[in-house]
């Protein structure tokens, strides 16, 4: 609860003893405020009584004060559409952001599993590279031993071959020492 102050000011040249909760420096403003006012209408007709000066006062007062609050709640009546669009507005920019934190969240689960899937290619890709190895140097031994099995088989055929013909040779002997 706030702590009420008493305020002596003078309007119109007569002291008042002002009690409020506002600061002294608030009901000073004021005190000076409707001095001025009582002031500006005694001086537009000065044959008006102190008590008829205070009334008029009070009334030029009181138009400012319904005028304003007049304004001021045709500007309530104004920004009424305008707040409850900032509402709705506020509110999906709460959605939008759960929404983008989810995405975030997405987004990095996503990428450990796009570095480990590339870790995995990354380790086949090798594994890959030594079978390819692997298979060249078995291609190279097939090459080397298809050169050694075409060598042979050639040596075979000739080899074949002189044997038929010393067979040939031999039987032509044979022949020879038989008809002798």
């Amino acid at each position: 609860m706030t702590e009420r102050k008493k305020v002596v000011v003078k309007i119109n040249g007569q002291d008042f003893t002002v009690i409020g909760n506002e600061s002294e420096e608030y009901i000073r403003h004021i005190a000076k405020f409707v001095d001025e006012k009582i002031s500006e209408v005694q001086s537009k007709n000065k044959k008006l009584t102190q008590s008829m000066a205070s009334i008029l006062t009070a009334f030029n007062i009181a138009d400012l004060y319904y005028k304003s609050y007049i304004e001021l709640t045709d500007l309530k009546e104004e920004i009424k559409e305008p707040l409850h669009e900032f509402e709705i507005l506020k509110v999906k920019t709460e959605n939008y952001e759960k929404e983008k934190n989810i995405l975030e969240e997405e987004r990095l689960e996503y990428k450990e599993e796009l570095l480990s899937l590339k870790k995995e290619i990354d380790k086949k890709d090798s594994k890959i590279r030594r079978y390819e190895q692997a298979l060249k140097l078995k291609e190279n031994e097939i090459q080397k031993s298809e050169k050694i099995i075409s060598e042979l088989q050639n040596k075979l055929f000739e080899n074949q071959l002189e044997l038929v013909q010393t067979k040939k040779e031999l039987e032509e002997f044979l022949k020879s020492l038989d008809e002798e």
